[in-house]
């Protein structure tokens, strides 16, 4: 470990030091340089229709769309328009002073991207004492009072480890860009963008802050941890600033590895369907929201995979908010082309599992065709724009979405932190009504959730997430188990609590749901799921009640994504009684129709389901004696006829004859002298056709 470290902080260390002499013997281009050189705008201009594209946009009148128009048909009253806007920004109040930000934060960051834009756009039009009124301007009122709060040591108010997420990104990569446009007139610039090229080493690799209860910004995987849409947005100003950086230049800054990882976290939650693109919408994200944006500023910035293609081709008219369509100003510059996208692959060359260990966010599809299964769980950080929402899931089945988070409103509302953020209008387990502390948005988690030991083995695939961490005021045990076995999820969920008390299993779905005895059915479109639970069926036995009950299912209200003021129903799974110990166990059927027969298996310490279609039998165990009751000691047990120290046994039969097991911490599995898996360290192993495949962490 120390010397994995050590190598890190070499490698971290070696980057900051190549970066501090990246501009000072630097000559920029001339004008214009940023985001519309010569080059790219001599390629639009090959594409047919491009000119009538632009002019089209133009009409819109957005900086952006007037400055293309002007590059590419040279008409001066583009310009004209682009100059009024400038002068109008850079206008100098009565009452301006030397800390006048532009109303600061993201708004004065994007009004420096605007300016600078346009500055170096229309350059050649404006006359010297123009060019003076607005580099001066946009030092004085946007770069200057920027850095000063965010990055200069002699007046910075903000650290990586208070607003270092998404807004450290835009309001320091977006002044980065003006600066890049003033160079020929601020001497200054070049010490601005060493700062800031350093600074984005910094953001990259910050790694959360113990006291402050702050994750960190990046998993090493690759992944954003403030949700898909925060990823879209942080990460798009970075790769604006550094292509503007490399068109100004003539070469880029230097190579950051994690940018070949990060594209394929857009793709890994992203739900292809027949409509448009759908993603997890975990945390302050949005279902529709993609990661276009990035994905096209990775592929001008050289960072190119065929899957990038693919995604490009189903989001290439986005309608997402931070997205970029093809018809965009700078969609057309930079978009791949239409020969480009024909290279696109028919799925993604990524397999259908992923696991992000250090943000706690888990995919598994059973396929990457449109209108799949995809099931997502979540279970790590809450703070900020990541939820009170540890061990919760979401389930895409047939291009809907059945299993939904609830999503969130604009953050002025109460709901927002009342609602929307809180651990009730997730996918998981409260006890006597709470789950998180509701302090923990706000505050954070002081103790992540995880999740463990991805196994994706084709039709049978799982995964473990340990949701203790962040409700530890009521709960010494939150395991929740995701075994995808065919047609059936099963989720067993193993709890224990300080204190008798009341369990609730939340559910919130899309579409209509209706309950036919404990059965949830849940219709979205024409298609249809099914949500069953199995265990606890009565109250457990040792609990004083004269007339065991069976659980019940109550409905609750909640409210809609991003609608705050229409309430709807969300259901809950109550079993009866007070209890400190609790097993769940719930079917998700995900093909009603044609239901596989679940049967119920109770043992000596031990529980399970049978699960059988046609000739192929699954039978799951999950043995008792391994839930944390003994420590120190074995938890050796005999499932089914195996014996074994194992949590949980999964066996897959066909015509009654076993050849397939899961052993799930385990270390040994035997019957009648025949020993299928030997080991001194309990493992997570898939055994099939005499081979033993051992699970990662």
């Amino acid at each position: 470990m120390k010397l994995a470290m050590i190598g890190k902080t070499f490698v971290y260390g070696w980057l900051l030091l190549s970066l501090s002499v990246t501009t000072a013997a630097a000559t920029p281009l001339p004008h214009p340089r940023l985001l519309f050189p010569d080059a790219q705008i001599a390629r639009l201009k090959t594409i047919p229709a491009a000119r009538s594209q632009v002019v089209k946009l133009a009409t819109g009148g957005s900086l952006e769309a007037l400055c293309l128009a002007y590059r590419v048909t040279g008409d001066k009253q583009y310009a004209e328009k682009v100059r009024g806007q400038l002068l109008k920004e850079c206008r100098v109040p009565e009452k301006a002073t030397s800390s006048y930000h532009w109303e600061g934060g993201l708004s004065g960051a994007h009004k420096c991207f605007k300016v600078a834009l346009g500055y170096d756009s229309i350059y050649d039009f404006l006359s010297p004492e123009e060019r003076k009124t607005i580099s001066s301007a946009l030092v004085r009122y946007g770069i200057e009072p920027m850095l000063n709060d965010w990055l200069n040591g002699e007046h910075r108010i903000h650290a990586l480890d208070t607003m270092g997420h998404n807004w450290w990104s835009a309001c320091v990569f977006l002044p980065g860009v003006a600066a890049l446009a003033v160079m020929d007139e601020e001497p200054r610039a070049q010490i601005w963008l060493d700062a800031i090229a350093r600074g984005s080493v910094e953001w990259f690799h910050y790694a959360g802050s113990v006291l402050e209860n702050k994750p960190a910004n990046f998993d090493s995987a690759g992944a954003f941890y403030e949700s898909v849409g925060y990823m879209n947005y942080g990460l798009s100003q970075y790769l604006i600033f550094r292509l503007a950086w490399t068109n100004t230049f003539g070469k880029p800054l230097p190579d950051i590895p994690l940018l070949d990882k990060l594209g394929d976290f857009f793709l890994n939650v992203c739900y292809p369907n027949s409509g448009a693109m759908m993603s997890l919408n975990f945390g302050d994200s949005s279902l529709h929201a993609d990661g276009s944006q990035p994905l096209v500023w990775l592929w001008a910035n050289g960072i190119r995979k065929p899957s990038y293609l693919w995604y490009l081709k189903q989001t290439q008219n986005s309608s997402f908010r931070e997205g970029m369509g093809k018809n965009t100003p700078f969609g057309l510059v930079y978009f791949p082309g239409d020969a480009e996208l024909a290279k696109a692959p028919a799925v993604p060359d990524l397999p259908k599992s992923a696991i992000y260990h250090d943000m706690g966010w888990v995919m598994m599809r059973n396929s990457w065709q449109a209108n799949a299964t995809m099931l997502g769980v979540k279970s790590g950080f809450t703070w900020n724009h990541a939820h009170a929402d540890a061990g919760s899931f979401i389930l895409f089945h047939q291009g809907e979405n059945f299993l939904i988070d609830s999503g969130n409103c604009w953050y002025p509302h109460p709901q927002y932190d009342e609602y929307y953020r809180q651990s009730k209008a997730h996918n998981v387990i409260l006890f006597n009504g709470e789950g998180e502390n509701p302090e923990d948005t706000y505050y954070g988690s002081k103790f992540p959730g995880t999740v463990e030991h991805l196994i994706d083995d084709g039709d049978l695939k799982y995964v473990l997430a340990d949701a203790t961490g962040p409700v530890s005021q009521n709960f010494i045990r939150n395991y929740r188990h995701f075994l995808w076995l065919g047609n059936v999820i099963l989720i067993i969920d193993d709890l224990k609590t300080f204190r008798y008390g009341q369990f609730e299993w939340l559910l919130h779905v899309g579409g209509q749901a209706e309950c036919k005895g404990l059965d949830l059915n849940i219709r979205c479109g024409k298609s249809q799921i099914a949500v069953r639970p199995l265990f606890p069926e009565t109250l457990p036995v040792g609990f004083a009640h004269d007339q065991p009950e069976k659980m019940r299912m109550t409905e609750k209200s909640g409210l809609k994504d991003h609608e705050q003021n229409t309430a709807v129903p969300y259901y809950a799974f109550v079993p009866p009684g007070q209890a400190r110990v609790m097993k769940f166990i719930t079917a998700i059927i995900l093909d009603p129709a044609h239901s596989p027969r679940l049967e119920r298996l109770e043992g000596k310490n031990m529980i399970g389901v049978r699960i059988q279609q046609d000739n192929i039998v699954t039978d799951v165990y999950l043995n008792l004696l391994a839930d944390g009751r003994y420590r120190h000691r074995n938890a050796v047990n005999t499932l089914g006829g195996w014996d074994t120290d194992a949590y949980l046994l999964v066996v897959t039969s066909s015509h009654d004859t076993p050849y397939r097991y899961l052993v799930a911490d385990g270390s040994f599995l035997r019957r009648k002298g025949t020993v299928l898996l030997d080991s001194l360290t309990k493992v997570f192993a898939i055994l099939e056709n005499g081979k033993t495949v051992i699970y990662p962490k």
